[in-house]
């Protein structure tokens, strides 16, 4: 260990608080009063006493720690070093024959004080640079109270203590009868979430942080709701991980948004399963640069595969993710393609060239409204001959698994989007044979804050001072994270064996005019001042989604959240049959794509 300023500043305070605790224990033993004969043996003692002290302290490792963090295993070896220094002092002391007399108590004490002493000067220290008294030395710092009183509470103590950030706490609430009354860092446990607002009058509180990263999201919706309906301002500190990583800290404090509330339980993963699936394995992404085809390649990184290919249309999506991934996952091999999923002929070559083993096409126009009017065919050419294409290519160059991105709006179709969907899961199961690649579907509902989702939408019309717009009061949706998406999407491919098709679960529907009223609140706004407008259905769009076709039904699987639908079979003609469509053209009018529809899609409904 290097001997640097501040080590031998320790060391020198030690030393001193060693010099100082055995004559300490001389005034003790003798009322403050030491006879002179003592006051000599007190002095002559101290050159075997702290010498010995120092080595023992020494050898304990006690320099290598930093004040600052001090903590219990910092105590635990201070309290090992004083108590073997104490049993070696009366050892030493005869093995080297010093005729001078030590009182019993003497022994007794000096050890006692010596602890005191070195394990408060430090914990003094840190309590110092943490600014414990934070109300104190930051007079303009405001009162919070903290929801939560577990390891993610105890953390932003500490966190708080060392960088106030402008807060202080003067509460915590959680629902454990235990911790009530009982202190945290000092801090009291008031009382039950829900009293949240009663105790924020009480103690003039403005401001709620929730420290719940773990908890159920109903839990933190409820006491989310609680306290925006007494008009607090709600923030949330991020996941205990990243905290604990050190990836954030206390100034990541933020306002609570709606993903930390509609959001779900985390996902239980067959990782050894997934490992086998993708580590050491070429994976191709299409549309990897989009919502789910980008958060696919994250999880898929996780897994560290062999190489991961990203096939994307955009130039700047692509360009984005090359420069991200890299950063997130050192040592990761990535193999940037643009391309279109139409275009066989390159399709076929990137396959020939990396050799995938297991595809996921995430590829795909998703907005209804522009799918309907206009650009019909497009539609059906990039969703349904796209995923021909690459399942085709797949086939041919002995991919493994295909996962194909499908969705809730493929269930009783009233749009062109949900009908191309839907002809594109049949093509898939057209598509699978008895040996070779194993095709999968795998269709969920909305997934939140992704490109062209409500939510960025609502939040760029409440900064703009609303009007919010809603086309109908009871619209409903599912909605889940983009990640818990990705993750069940990799969990249904491993589980996969050839033509199911998996159905998340999606949880409850949301009202989407609720949500809008639930973001205003969060926003600090109410509806009189930003008021929420009805502008009526758009093309193509239903009241309620549904995740299952009427004359479907599902089975159960091992993984909770997801269940196999029972669709109708593909005829097995239908690769033909569409092959021959494609080739009728380059382009068909919106009717007709609307009627070509419904011969291959009978549950298929265009709205007028």
């Amino acid at each position: 260990m290097n001997l640097n300023p501040r080590t031998a500043t320790i060391i020198l305070h030690d030393i001193l608080v060693a010099a100082f605790a055995w004559l300490a224990a001389y005034w003790l033993r003798f009322n403050l009063a030491v006879p002179p004969e003592f006051q000599a043996a007190a002095l002559s003692t101290l050159i075997w006493v702290v010498p010995l002290q120092a080595v023992v302290f020494w050898r304990f490792g006690l320099y290598r720690g930093i004040w600052r963090f001090a903590s219990l295993p910092d105590l635990k070896r201070i309290v090992l070093a004083v108590g073997l220094a104490a049993l070696l002092i009366p050892v030493a002391l005869i093995l080297f024959r010093v005729s001078t007399v030590v009182p019993r108590s003497v022994l007794i004490l000096d050890p006692l004080l010596l602890l005191v002493l070195m394990g408060g000067s430090r914990l003094a220290y840190r309590a110092w640079k943490e600014h414990r008294l934070a109300s104190v030395l930051h007079p303009g710092s405001k009162p919070v109270l903290v929801a939560g009183a577990g390891s993610a509470a105890d953390f932003l103590l500490r966190e708080l203590a060392r960088n106030p950030a402008g807060f202080h706490v003067v509460g915590l609430m959680d629902d454990s009868r235990d911790k009530w009354g009982c202190l945290v860092q000092g801090i009291p446990v008031l009382g039950p979430l829900d009293e949240v607002a009663v105790w924020a009058r009480k103690m003039e509180v403005d401001d709620i942080v929730l420290a719940l990263p773990s908890a159920a999201h109903e839990v933190r919706k409820r006491t989310t709701q609680t306290c925006a309906d007494a008009g607090l301002n709600v923030m949330t500190i991020p996941s205990l991980e990243d905290l604990v990583a050190g990836r954030v800290s206390v100034s990541s404090l933020r306002r609570i948004e709606l993903d930390d509330l509609l959001g779900r339980d985390l996902v239980e993963l067959d990782d050894s399963g997934l490992h086998r699936l993708l580590t050491g394995q070429v994976v191709m992404v299409t549309g990897a640069g989009g919502s789910i085809g980008a958060e696919l390649c994250r999880q898929i990184a996780r897994f560290e595969p062999a190489k991961l290919v990203l096939f994307e249309q955009s130039e700047l999506a692509l360009y984005a993710m090359e420069q991200e991934l890299p950063q997130r996952f050192a040592g990761l091999q990535i193999a940037p393609v643009i391309g279109d999923v139409k275009n066989a002929v390159w399709v076929n070559q990137v396959m020939a060239e990396h050799r995938p083993a297991v595809v996921f096409h995430a590829a795909a126009y998703k907005h209804v409204p522009l799918m309907e009017n206009g650009n019909a065919w497009e539609a059906v050419r990039n969703n349904v001959l796209g995923t021909q294409v690459v399942a085709a290519a797949a086939q041919a160059h002995g991919v493994g698994k295909f996962v194909m991105i499908s969705t809730d709006k493929a269930v009783n179709p009233t749009n062109v989007m949900g009908a191309t969907k839907r002809l594109a899961e049949m093509a898939c199961q057209a598509m699978q044979q008895a040996s070779g690649t194993r095709f999968v579907s795998v269709r969920f509902g909305n997934v939140l804050g992704s490109s062209g989702s409500v939510i960025p939408k609502f939040q760029k019309q409440i900064e703009a001072g609303g009007p919010v717009t809603v086309t109908h009061p009871e619209i409903t949706r599912y909605f889940m994270s983009i990640p818990e998406a990705a993750q069940l999407v990799l969990q249904a491919g491993l589980m996969g064996e050839g033509g199911e098709i998996f159905v998340l679960d999606m949880g409850e529907p949301v009202k989407i005019a609720e949500m809008a009223k639930l973001m205003i609140r969060l926003s600090g706004a109410d509806e009189d001042r930003i008021r929420i407008e009805y502008t009526g259905l758009r093309p193509g769009e239903k009241l309620y989604e549904e995740l299952l076709a009427d004359d479907e039904s599902t089975l159960p699987t091992p993984h909770p959240k997801l269940r196999v639908a029972k669709a109708r079979a593909a005829i097995g003609t239908l690769a033909g049959e569409l092959d021959d469509w494609f080739r009728t053209g380059s382009f068909q009018p919106e009717a007709a794509v609307k009627q070509a529809l419904t011969r291959w899609v009978p549950e298929y409904t265009p709205q007028d």
